[in-house]
C-alpha cells in the first residue's frame, strides 16, 4: 500500500487508483472499476514516479506572464506608498506616483497590492504596524491619522457638473472650534465647482458680512486676475446668506457684483455637497493635525497655517473626478481657462460667418 503525508483529500481518487492495481496486480482491472483509461493510469504512474507522491496534485496549467511585470524599482516604490499612506486608494496612489516621476496605472497598483497581500485599506494597516513594531520608526501624522481612523460609512454626495471656472461656485460655513483666549472660530469655504480650487478664511462670527468678505477678499480678486467671470454661488439657507436683499450684506454684495444665487432646496435632505467633502478632507489633513502640533494664541496665526494647507491643496493635492482626473485643482482652472477661451473664440468665428451669410443673402 502506498502512503503519504499528503493531504489525502487532493490525492485520494489518484491514490486509491495506484494502490487498488497494486492489490489486484492488474491494471486492466482496476481502471474498470474506478472508470478511467489505461492511458489515465499511466499519466498519474508517469507523475508519481517522476515528482514523488507531490507529483500527483493538481498543477495550474497558466503561471504568472512575468514580462509583463513592472521592474522592481517601480514596485518597491508602490510598496513604500502603501505602507506610508494606507489611506490612500489606488487611484490616489497612481496620482501621486506619477507626480513624483513614477509612471504606474491604478490598476497596475492594485496588482502589485493584490501580490503583496496590500489590496485593501485593513492589510495595509496591518503592514504598517508590523513595520513600526519592526523597525521602530516614529509614525508620520497621516500614518497616525489612518492608524486612528474609524471604518465608518459616508453618505455619497453627487458630482456637480459644469461647463468651466467661475460657472459656479460653493459656499458654507465650518464651525472650526472653539480657541482658548480667543472664542468660536467660523470658517467660510468657497469651491469653484469645475475644477475644485478651494478659499478659506476664518471669523469669530457667523454673519451675512463675513459670508460677504471672503468672496472680496480672496475669491473675486483671484477670479479677476483669470480674467474669469464669476456666474453663480450655490448656498444653503443659512441667516448668512439670506434675507431682504435691500438690506441683507451679502445679497447687496452678489447684486453689486452680478452673481446670480441659488439656494438649496428647503426641507429636503439636499445638501452643499461639495463643501462638506472639502470639510471633511480639511479637518482630518490639517485641524487634527494642527491642533495636535501647536496651541493657537490668535486667529491670524491659525489663517497662515491655513493658508499654507490651501495653497498645497489647489497646487500640489491631486483630486479624482470627471474634471480633474488625477489634476491638481490650479491645473484643471488653467486648463478649464483654455478650453473656455477656446470655445468663445470658436463661437465669435462662427457668429461672424453667419452675420456674413445672412448679408448676402
Amino acid at each position: 500500500m502506498l502512503s503519504t503525508n499528503v493531504n489525502p483529500k487532493l490525492v485520494q481518487n489518484k491514490l486509491g487508483l495506484l494502490n487498488l492495481a497494486q492489490e489486484l496486480n492488474n491494471i486492466s482491472k482496476a481502471c474498470k472499476i474506478m472508470g478511467v483509461s489505461r492511458d489515465t493510469f499511466y499519466r498519474y504512474q508517469e507523475a508519481i514516479d517522476g515528482g514523488g507522491l507531490e507529483g500527483l496534485l493538481e498543477k495550474s496549467r497558466t503561471g504568472p506572464n512575468i514580462k509583463n511585470r513592472v521592474d522592481k524599482v517601480t514596485e518597491d516604490a508602490v510598496i513604500k506608498m502603501a505602507i506610508d499612506e494606507p489611506a490612500w486608494g489606488q487611484s490616489r496612489a497612481s496620482n501621486e506616483l506619477k507626480q513624483r516621476g513614477v509612471s504606474i496605472s491604478s490598476g497596475g497598483v492594485r496588482s502589485i497590492w493584490i501580490r503583496n497581500n496590500l489590496e485593501n485599506f485593513k492589510k495595509r494597516l496591518a503592514a504598517l504596524e508590523v513595520k513600526m513594531m519592526n523597525e521602530g520608526n516614529i509614525l508620520t501624522e497621516n500614518q497616525l491619522k489612518a492608524l486612528e481612523k474609524k471604518q465608518t460609512e459616508k453618505e455619497e454626495c453627487g458630482e456637480i457638473e459644469t461647463s468651466h471656472p467661475g460657472y459656479l461656485i460653493a459656499q458654507d460655513t465650518f464651525y472650526v472650534g472653539t480657541l482658548k483666549g480667543v472664542g468660536r472660530i467660523y470658517q467660510q469655504t468657497v469651491v469653484d465647482t469645475y475644477s475644485k480650487v478651494a478659499f478659506a478664511k476664518l471669523y469669530q462670527m457667523k454673519t451675512s458680512i463675513c459670508a460677504a468678505d471672503v468672496l472680496n477678499d480672496k475669491v473675486i480678486p483671484f477670479f479677476e486676475e483669470k480674467n474669469i467671470p464669476i456666474l453663480r454661488v450655490l448656498t444653503d439657507r443659512g441667516t448668512e446668506y439670506c434675507g431682504r436683499p435691500e438690506e441683507h450684506e451679502y445679497q447687496l454684495y452678489l447684486a453689486i457684483k452680478d452673481i446670480d444665487h441659488t439656494k438649496t432646496k428647503a426641507k429636503s435632505p439636499q445638501t452643499n455637497g461639495i463643501c462638506e467633502r472639502f470639510h471633511r478632507t480639511i479637518l482630518e489633513e490639517f485641524y487634527s493635525i494642527a491642533f495636535r502640533k501647536k496651541i493657537y494664541q490668535s486667529i491670524e496665526e491659525l489663517q497662515r497655517d491655513l493658508d499654507l494647507y490651501i495653497d498645497k491643496f489647489n497646487t500640489k493635492r491631486t483630486h479624482q473626478g470627471k474634471m480633474c482626473n488625477g489634476r491638481t485643482p490650479m491645473d484643471t482652472f488653467i486648463d478649464g481657462i483654455r478650453l473656455w477661451n477656446e470655445k468663445n473664440l470658436l463661437n465669435f468665428y462662427k457668429g461672424g460667418a453667419n452675420e456674413l451669410e445672412n448679408r448676402l443673402q
